[in-house]
């Protein structure tokens, strides 16, 4: 430790911080705009002026200069208050005074610090410059004139989100920050517009729709991955205007993925706001009591032959009302893997993200199978990538869809036999990872969602017992999901059995079920709907809509309170931002309702009870913020594995549920990143007939 004093009061740092570092520590406010503690120091704004004794007797950027021992730092003096000045006069020489017109007005770095920083007047009287817009893609904005050259963005691109295209042209008066009008190809590109200290980048999609003290702020968790990012929905008159990242050291830092920002707009189109019950072969708008009532009498006829599938987007509260309104009419027939993925719900640790989050900076090796956590969770692969640049990562390898993760890894094989040789000790692979002090496997669903999903699955947990990837003080062994209600469900035993949606599927096909549920679901083969009666619980009217008997319109992940699980087993909990539109209501009302039709109303009558209810049979759930704990047990022995490759089961990114594929944003993404793919493989092509 290092001792130094901050305006004559002595303070204890680490050795190797700054200078500006040690005064926050201290409580002292130090203006800046290029420094970002997530970022490379840049040193370009010199607003973070200090003196310092002993040293140099001009002001220092204390941004770039580290602590000493017995170093006295004076953060307030005339001369440096003039020395600020002096340094916001010269930043504001070009910047445009547009503020009433500029979407970072009201959460403006560049307003507050020329407020208590500045120079009352400015004194420039030549020609101001300007600059022209700069094309980034459909999700970020530019006003390059008001650009200060912090390289905020510049540093995010290169070091976080590992893509070259933004940077720096020209020298003095003639820099710019451009991207030479290329798209952002990055799922974190949005985050450039937080990073921004002035308005030269905000989010294009809601330009001028609101100011930032007009808007209700509400507290959420993000459900388009799995990852459970801390967000804030800024709402207005009733409607989700953006959505924002909110700090969480343990999951997301402060970074939030494009889809989980912008796919909001998708929240207002294809919504479903009143019941339909179908007669005579099309879907007629009725009034809730008919349409529970018509469900009730059908349930009542099933009996044991209903069954319920739930989506990606479900809460907690949502699916133990589900589950329990099955298991009063006898049925053990539901779950929540739409897709297929076949894992055990009742071993804790073959589900779970069992390093945690945070732990991934310790990682040294890593084997990816059948993932690509870049489009999986694009958060998680930020820290993969900040663990190679800056930690101990050296060696990641994978067996699946070679795909750009934007850090070095090697593509063995995509066909899952490469994994039998690791297992066996006889790849070069297996001494890598036995090797390592804190190795790592994720296994996603690409490898998941095959009809030997369960014995790749099996496998991989052969290959981190072997490793020694599973110790007291470590496990290395990951499920990688792409579902934010996968782990939730599997805690409330609503995930049933290795094949649980297949067997429903099966089911279904062959005349057993007469009644399903299918809540927030539309990404599996409806086929299997024609011979049963549907009852579909949902936000938007997309497939499972178009062939349900019933529809029973319910309120989406924004407009609702409720609890979710992350992939790394944390319990988090999400507000209402607004109210759903038109005669939705939330799952979980819907379901009590129905209920009480059925004459088996359930104990609870309100959110706080059914919480109540829930946490009681399961108490673990009931801790909020911190993962859940995980005994490893063998996941058994792994059978015969297929021939064929495994293949991405998503192929775009930008559209993997039903908000998403309503967005209007997420449509422009899509077109945009089509035409890039199309000009590189062109590029390509040309680069290779080259002789």
């Amino acid at each position: 430790m290092v001792k130094v004093l901050v305006d004559d009061t002595e303070q204890e740092c680490e050795e190797g911080m700054t200078v500006l570092q040690a005064c926050e520590q201290a409580g002292v406010e130090i203006p800046h705009f290029c420094y970002h503690d997530r970022l490379s120091i840049a040193g370009n704004c010199r607003m973070c002026l200090v003196e310092v004794s002993p040293g140099p007797p001009k002001p220092q950027a204390s941004c770039a200069l580290p602590i000493s021992e017995g170093m006295a730092i004076t953060t307030d003096s005339p001369s440096l208050r003039a020395a600020r000045k002096g340094v916001m006069e010269f930043l504001l020489i070009n910047h445009p005074l547009d503020c009433p017109i500029c979407d970072q007005g009201g959460e403006c770095d560049l307003q507050d610090q020329a407020l208590a920083y500045g120079f009352e007047r400015g004194r420039f009287v030549e020609n101001k410059r300007s600059v022209g817009e700069k094309f980034m893609g459909p999700l970020v904005k530019t006003v390059m004139t008001r650009c200060i050259h912090c390289t905020r963005c510049v540093r995010f691109a290169n070091e976080v989100a590992g893509v070259d295209t933004i940077g720096m042209l020209g020298r003095g008066e003639d820099v710019e920050i451009t991207t030479l009008e290329q798209t952002l190809d990055s799922e974190l590109s949005g985050n450039v517009i937080d990073l921004c200290p002035v308005g030269a980048l905000t989010a294009k999609p809601s330009a001028f729709r609101a100011r930032s003290w007009e808007v209700d702020k509400t507290f959420g968790i993000d459900v388009m991955d799995a990852v459970g990012s801390n967000i804030r929905i800024d709402s207005k008159d009733g409607r989700v205007l953006r959505i924002l990242p909110r700090l969480h050291e343990d999951v997301n830092e402060e970074w939030l993925s494009d889809k989980a920002r912008f796919s909001c707009d998708g929240l207002t189109r294809q919504r479903l706001d009143q019941p339909y019950v179908r007669k005579e072969g099309k879907l007629q708008a009725v009034e809730w009591q008919e349409a529970l009532a018509l469900v009730a009498q059908k349930t009542r006829q099933a009996r044991a032959r209903c069954a319920a599938l739930a989506g990606n987007h479900c809460d907690l509260e949502s699916l133990y009302a589900l589950k329990k309104l099955l298991q009063g009419q006898g049925s053990q027939m539901f779950d929540a893997r739409q897709g297929g993925a076949q894992f055990d719900p009742s071993l804790r640790g073959g589900y779970l993200f069992n390093t945690t989050i945070a732990r991934v900076a310790e990682v040294d090796a890593l084997l990816i199978v059948g993932a690509n956590p870049r489009e999986d969770a694009p958060t998680l692969n930020a820290r993969v990538r900040q663990a190679w640049l800056h930690g101990k990562l050296r060696r990641a390898y994978g067996v699946g869809v070679r795909c750009d993760l934007t850090y070095p890894c090697h593509w063995l094989d995509d066909k899952p036999q490469r994994l039998l040789k690791i297992a066996a000790g006889k790849d070069g692979v297996f001494e890598t990872l036995s090797m390592a002090k804190r190795p790592m496997l994720m296994v996603g669903y690409d490898a998941l969602e095959r009809s030997d999903g369960k014995e790749i699955w099996r496998l991989c947990g052969a290959i981190a017992e072997k490793a020694k990837m599973v110790r007291e003080d470590w496990n290395g062994f990951n499920l990688l999901h792409r579902s934010a209600s996968a782990v939730g469900a599997s805690e409330l035993g609503f995930n049933r059995g290795l094949e649980g949606v297949q067997s429903l599927l099966v089911a279904m096909a062959k005349g057993c079920v007469d009644v399903t549920f299918v809540m927030e679901a539309d990404d599996f083969d409806t086929e299997a709907l024609d011979r049963c009666f549907t009852v579909y619980i949902g936000h938007h009217g997309e497939r499972t809509a178009q062939v349900a008997d019933v529809i029973l319109p319910s309120a989406a992940y924004t407009e609702k309170s409720g609890t979710w699980i992350n992939m790394e087993g944390r319990v988090q909990r999400g507000f209402a931002a607004v109210s759903p539109p038109g005669k939705a209501q939330a799952s979980w009302r819907i379901l009590r309702a129905l209920s009480e039709t059925l004459g088996a109303a359930p104990a609870w009558n309100d959110l706080q009870g059914l919480r109540e209810n829930l946490t009681k049979e399961h108490p673990e759930l009931g801790e909020q913020d911190r993962p859940l704990k995980a005994a490893w047990t063998s996941l058994g022995k792994a059978g015969a594995l297929r021939e064929e490759a495994i293949v991405a089961r998503c192929d775009n990114y930008y559209m993997t549920d039903p908000v998403s594929r309503a967005s209007e944003t997420m449509s422009a993404c899509t077109r945009t990143r089509r035409e890039l793919r199309t000009a590189a493989s062109r590029t390509s092509a040309s680069q290779a007939s080259r002789p």
